[in-house]
């Protein structure tokens, strides 16, 4: 079977599922497979929970009329995305960057959402299968969809590029991030700057923060929509408070490195028209959730919880921005940042420096990578050693700030701060 004929029968109910947990009615099924399991094995499964087709590679699967065999599910999953893409009249907005990726999708979706029928990246589905996904979500209805792309490699960005063809892109900022598989901060650059090079290919368009160095040398010679000059950060406690033209907007988010999220938000939903007074209430109504700087009060301590991911520059502009915050008893819970190859040691070590520098109640270190380090704050190894030494001297009245790479799960700390 063509990608045609398989698009038609996509076309049917635009619905594509590669996980019988949470199989719907009608679908298209991907028998993608894993490290640890071939998805082959759930296609007879898929059909008899109400998918309308499943698409498996190895033909001692194609046991039922409705099971279809192809070379390889990935890559058709990937090719019928493509196909969508340009079969769709809906504006592609492509974003990817070190930091802050999926808070300004989903500020970019909150505005945009205001005047059109928009559709983003869910969680971070941003890799060679959650972009197929995110662009066979949208459908002929969907007037702007904004797809997030996560890179930790060359090439990367531009495969998937190569995928979703956006109309715009943008790139939040070049941070150290993934050092070992882009090879340090050049490479990082490099490799997010990958969608630059698409864009000017096809004659296509960037939004660029006027203050990032790297994002003005890299975007010479592009369509480029400048930050607009009429937004200021007004105010930071703890919440981001914004000056946009005659508006005061009041944000749920903390840290200054979010005003650039923001600013971005709003200068993508003025390019495209959106009131202002409706950008002004998408971005007040927007509550960070799923352990991105969210604030959580307790019985006793308030939390800002950034738990879901971390590297040097991240965690160099979290702890920079809560030292700036006006409260007192303020403490620090960092664990580990992954992925940094050969520059773990010292980048762990600077980020130990840089909280002498600042003033914190306590600061607890966690982790291998942080346990290897010099200081005098208190370090623990496993997270269950500083999940006892929490329980056994409980944190009373304090403004924490807990952050750590995804591998970490700090979240799990909620359960000993009361």
């Amino acid at each position: 079977m063509n990608i045609t004929e398989l698009y038609q029968l996509y076309a049917k109910n635009y619905l594509v599922d590669t996980d019988t947990r949470t199989i719907r009615k009608n679908t298209l099924f991907f028998c993608l497979k894993g490290a640890n399991f071939n998805g082959n094995t759930f296609a007879a499964k898929a059909i008899a929970l109400g998918a309308a087709y499943a698409i498996v590679d190895e033909p001692a699967y194609k046991t039922h009329a409705n099971i279809i065999l192809v070379n390889n599910v990935l890559k058709t999953l990937q090719k019928l995305a493509n196909y969508h893409r340009k079969a769709l009249k809906t504006t592609i907005i492509g974003l990817t960057g070190s930091n802050g990726k999926t808070t300004t999708k989903e500020l970019i979706n909150a505005v945009l959402g205001k005047k059109y029928k928009t559709l983003a990246t869910v969680g971070n589905l941003n890799n060679h299968i959650g972009v197929p996904l995110t662009l066979l979500s949208f459908t002929p209805t969907t007037e702007m969809g904004i797809v997030e792309m996560g890179a930790n490699h060359q090439k990367e960005i531009d495969f998937l590029c190569t995928i979703c063809e956006p109309d715009f892109g943008y790139i939040t900022n070049f941070g150290k991030a993934h050092l070992e598989g882009f090879g340090g901060v050049e490479g990082v650059i490099k490799g997010k700057t990958e969608l630059y090079r698409f864009i000017k290919k096809n004659n296509k368009t960037v939004f660029i923060n006027p203050e990032d160095k790297i994002q003005v040398t890299h975007s010479k010679n592009l369509n480029t929509v400048e930050f607009a000059n009429n937004i200021t950060l007004s105010g930071l406690n703890p919440f981001i408070s914004i000056a946009y033209q005659s508006l005061q907007i009041q944000s749920n988010l903390i840290g200054s490195y979010n005003y650039t999220n923001i600013a971005a938000a709003i200068t993508i939903a003025a390019y495209f028209k959106v009131p202002t007074k409706a950008i002004k209430e998408a971005i007040e109504a927007y509550i960070p959730n799923n352990n991105r700087s969210q604030i959580i009060q307790t019985a006793n301590n308030k939390i800002i919880l950034d738990a879901y991911n971390a590297n040097p520059t991240s965690t160099k502009a979290a702890l920079e921005s809560f030292a700036n915050i006006e409260a007192s008893n303020k403490s620090v819970i960092l664990g580990d940042m992954f992925e940094l190859g050969t520059n773990s040691a010292t980048e762990h070590q600077n980020i130990v420096l840089l909280t002498n520098t600042l003033q914190f109640s306590t600061v607890y270190f966690v982790g291998e990578h942080y346990y290897g380090t010099t200081t005098d704050n208190l370090k623990f190894k496993t997270f269950k050693d500083l999940e006892n030494h929490i329980k056994t001297h409980p944190l009373n009245n304090q403004f924490i700030l807990i952050k750590g790479s995804r591998g970490m799960r700090l979240e799990r700390l909620l359960e000993n701060i009361s």
